[in-house]
């Protein structure tokens, strides 16, 4: 059974890793665990309180198949998280590493974007850090981007995300694609 750990912090967009994490609970039987900086609870951005399963001290590449990390507004008010650390140990253990929204552009300030094809928000959010060195990499896209293991998305991009992810964990076979279609279905015209 996969292990993947949601790194949630204060004012995190609750409606990005929602989809992903129904999806793999419920339909995929997969362990889904919640992180915060310290395990203690946080207020998403639409005021929903969670009490996590632990803190980011705890976030082990050797423990998890899957670090996934939603953006939010804590970027914006200075007081994100730096993830560098876990970042990279995922990557470098071949693990699969997500970043939606902000945490797309957090992940471009770690350096684990430079070599890899990915999206975000915008170019620009990403050329905010000044360790960021992947503009040529960068996919101009409104669906979610993934390479190899690594997976980056825009926040209005939710349902591409979670279909990447689960390729990445080599988890999106016929009854992810039945149950996720009707997610995605509205986009179709």
């Amino acid at each position: 059974m996969p292990r993947i750990v949601i790194a949630l912090q204060n004012d995190y967009a609750d409606w990005e890793p929602a989809l992903l994490m129904a999806a793999t609970r419920y339909w995929l039987d997969c362990e889904v665990v919640t992180a915060s900086p310290d395990g203690k609870r946080v207020t998403s951005m639409g005021g929903l309180k969670v009490t996590p399963d632990i803190g980011f001290d705890a976030i082990d590449a050797e423990r998890f198949d899957a670090l996934i990390i939603p953006g939010g507004y804590a970027w914006e008010k200075g007081v994100a998280y730096d993830f560098t650390v876990l970042a990279t140990a995922f990557r470098d253990k071949g693990k699969v590493l997500g970043g939606i929204c902000a945490a797309a552009s957090a992940l471009a300030a770690t350096g684990v974007l430079d070599d890899v094809a990915h999206t975000g928000n915008a170019l620009a959010s990403h050329k905010k850090y000044p360790g960021y060195r992947g503009e040529a990499c960068y996919l101009d896209q409104p669906q979610a981007a993934r390479d190899g293991k690594i997976v980056t998305a825009a926040g209005a991009a939710p349902d591409t995300f979670t279909v990447e992810v689960l390729k990445a964990l080599g988890l999106y076979g016929p009854e992810a694609e039945a149950e996720l279609a009707a997610f995605a279905a509205e986009h179709r015209r």
